[in-house]
């Protein structure tokens, strides 16, 4: 499993690359909890880095994104 401040990093650089991105997303916005589990869930599975970690996360939201269209 990987720290728990790994962890924390990993979402907010994930939320604020998207949010970057996606500019008319809300900051309390619900894709950020899928967000928070998708992340946990992948870092229970092995232990990986704050970078490749946040490379998941944004990833996971252009799904997301992709899924509304």
């Amino acid at each position: 499993m990987v720290d728990e401040a790994v962890l924390k990093n990993a979402i907010e650089t994930a939320w604020t690359v998207y949010r970057a991105r996606h500019s008319d997303v809300d900051a309390q916005d619900s894709r950020r909890c899928l967000l928070e589990r998708h992340l946990h869930s992948r870092s229970e599975a092995r232990r990986s880095d704050t970078e490749e970690l946040a490379g998941f996360g944004i990833a996971y939201l252009q799904r997301l994104a992709g899924d509304e269209s």
